[in-house]
């Protein structure tokens, strides 16, 4: 018996003899299956030819990623406060250098996912650090591998520990989290976003998606919605969900200004 992962998506499934015949996740029109069908692998298999990534983001905000990338490529952020740790976000590979590197930074008090696209190897990871996982129940349907571990949530927010807060974003998916972490940024406060508030290329602007690679945009009132939400917290900085996707300074206006123009070119036909 095998928990076999999607290669496209990293999502991790039940225990079978064999593949599953589908991943409903990249079914659906928000990701893709691969161009070669679907491909499955085991978390022993990526042990083999991948390898796990540490690197401070900021002080006491520390980066986990996997080199070489793989499936969607997201890094999660282990935020660590005097209250204990926070694992935001999640990816597939799970290794001893992992579990060494964050035992090392004080462990896993719990563990908060921005959307179905990062569950990947959770409850491997929840496993490990003996810690509670919480995903907005409006996205319940798409845990593909039920534990107890899970603990939904509901609402628009959830405080957590040394003031942080789970915000209920929506948009790309009808639970879609960002964690407002109030000390970081030297106290000027930051989001944590993973693509739910996107940081793009040019990392003066972030954008909202419903499907970023099928290009599929979110309508004027889900990006309005995205933005009132975060409103009222204070944040100076933004972490995305991969490497260097970071807006350093002045972010909360940032998204402002990027929402408008978001908005304004959705309705630019419409003048």
């Amino acid at each position: 018996m095998n928990f076999y992962i999607c290669q496209t998506c990293g999502t991790q499934f039940p225990a079978s003899e064999n593949p599953p015949e589908h991943c409903p996740i990249c079914e659906d029109e928000r990701q893709y299956i691969g161009w070669d069908g679907q491909q499955w692998t085991t978390l022993a298999e990526l042990r083999t030819n991948h390898h796990t990534v540490v690197r401070e983001e900021e002080p006491r905000l520390t980066g986990i990623g996997t080199e070489p990338s793989f499936a969607i490529g997201q890094r999660p952020l282990l935020v660590q406060t005097p209250q204990g740790n926070l694992l935001w976000d999640c990816m597939a590979l799970l290794d001893d250098a992992a579990v060494t590197a964050v035992t090392n930074l004080g462990g896993i008090q719990a563990i908060a996912i921005s959307h179905p696209h990062y569950y990947s190897t959770m409850i491997e990871w929840s496993r490990a650090f003996d810690a509670p996982i919480y995903l907005h129940a409006a996205d319940r349907e798409w845990v593909m591998r039920p534990d107890t571990a899970v603990e939904f949530w509901q609402g628009e927010t959830k405080l957590l520990w040394a003031g942080m807060t789970l915000i209920r974003g929506g948009g790309h998916f009808a639970g879609g989290t960002m964690l407002h972490w109030p000390a970081g940024a030297e106290g000027r406060g930051v989001l944590l976003t993973g693509d739910i508030i996107t940081v793009v290329s040019d990392r003066r602007f972030v954008s909202f998606m419903y499907s970023y690679p099928n290009l599929i945009p979110l309508p004027a009132r889900k990006v309005e919605q995205i933005v009132a939400a975060v409103e009222p917290f204070a944040f100076d900085r933004i972490y995305g969900a991969w490497w260097g996707r970071v807006v350093k300074e002045d972010a909360k206006t940032t998204v402002s200004r990027s929402a408008a123009r978001y908005i304004q070119a959705l309705q630019a036909d419409r003048a």
